[in-house]
């Protein structure tokens, strides 16, 4: 199989990321719930990847880091934490849902909510995101890059305008974590929520939200935290405020494991290994007819993703004739990004994806680009 779904999920990971976990799940205990030696180990381990990702993504220390589930969860935590009644949130039809809905249900709990259009190419604007700033705005959310159409929005220019304003920058980074550089202070990131299982390229099942010291967000969940047990309230000092239960050890093991790999490969490296091969399939696919390919090719500061559609196909069916007849995996349909597709006029097709990897071959581009071509000239009707 062909695998070129690398935005949903990195099917395959670095073999040090698989080792990990599983020497993980025979010698690791549950971290500060004992003082012996597979639960001190735990301990060990946690702090380590927390310092781990601090580094990868400018943070401020490991403290400012804990660790979630998924960046949706990261996501749940800062926008039901940092949005009240009486609040105006900016936010972009780029969105995936794991910002649009908690956003809509502060929405019907007296948030007010401005969402920026996008453009034919899915880019907004950074002077409607200015204009857009009223009295009562706290905050600016948004998605570093599309998980659509690969295209990746200036993070810094947006930090800087909400500097500017003294507003909070909650940026999802799941797109662009290991996929573009990242330093919050630099960029002025005030919460930053990432996922581990894609272009970090680590277990399913991880993630976190990295938090600027200055900016207190309340306890999401409440339980156990291994430390101030008496206390009838959840420990309110970070990480731990963020963190209730047992983490996923085993996999954070494995994510550790992934910013070893990244460091020690050289994250230029594999950023200018994925970006040629979304070059190079976009250059195989935009000129065939029947072939619409959707977003902003006009730089290189993208993610490796591309989406298109055939003419006489919905995506869906293309896709299921590529995973079928030719045994490449994409990814069809809507992404989880409703509003993307109003601004792409794909509202009703959606899309079909093709995402790239750091194990992704110039090989397999150009099956994948003559597969999309053999369907394409059995295209049904014109547009």
């Amino acid at each position: 199989m062909i695998y070129l779904d690398n935005a949903a999920t990195t099917l395959y990971k670095p073999e040090t990321v698989r080792r990990a976990v599983y020497e993980a799940m025979g010698t690791v205990g549950n971290s500060g719930r004992g003082a012996w030696g597979p639960a001190l180990s735990a301990s060990r381990l946690v702090y380590s990847v927390r310092e781990k990702a601090a580094e990868f993504f400018g943070a401020w220390g490991g403290e400012s880091v804990a660790f979630t589930s998924n960046a949706t969860e990261a996501l749940n935590i800062a926008i039901e934490g940092l949005v009240k009644k009486g609040d105006h949130v900016i936010t972009t039809q780029a969105e995936h849902n794991s910002v649009l809905r908690p956003l809509y249900r502060k929405e019907k709990e007296g948030a007010e909510l401005t969402i920026l259009p996008a453009d034919e190419k899915g880019n907004f604007s950074l002077a409607d995101m200015e204009k857009a700033v009223r009295q009562n705005t706290t905050a600016v959310i948004c998605t570093h890059a599309s998980n659509v159409t690969g295209n990746l929005f200036p993070a810094e220019e947006i930090g800087n305008l909400c500097r500017r304003h003294g507003l909070l920058f909650i940026l999802d980074a799941s797109q662009s974590a290991g996929e573009a550089f990242i330093d919050m202070q630099s960029m002025h990131i005030d919460v930053l929520c990432f996922t581990g299982h894609k272009g970090l390229m680590g277990p399913q099942g991880t993630g976190g939200i990295c938090v600027d010291p200055q900016v207190k967000i309340p306890p999401f969940k409440t339980g156990g935290s291994g430390i101030l047990s008496f206390d009838r309230e959840h420990p309110g000092s970070m990480p731990e405020a963020l963190e209730a239960g047992t983490l996923n050890i085993h996999g954070l093991a494995g994510l550790g494991a992934a910013f070893d790999y990244l460091r020690e490969t050289g994250l230029e490296k594999i950023i200018e290994h994925e970006k040629r091969l979304a070059k190079l399939f976009y250059e195989e696919v935009n000129d065939i007819e029947g072939v619409r390919v959707y977003g902003d090719f006009s730089t290189g500061e993208r993610t490796p993703a591309v989406s298109l559609n055939v003419v006489g196909y919905d995506s869906k069916e293309a896709g299921e004739i590529l995973a079928g007849g030719y045994q490449i995996a994409t990814r069809a349909g809507v992404h989880c990004a409703p509003l993307i597709h109003e601004a792409l006029g794909t509202r009703e097709r959606g899309t079909l994806r093709f995402s790239f990897s750091w194990f992704n071959t110039e090989e397999e581009i150009y099956k994948a680009a003559l597969a999309v071509r053999e369907i394409g000239q059995e295209w049904k009707y014109e547009e």
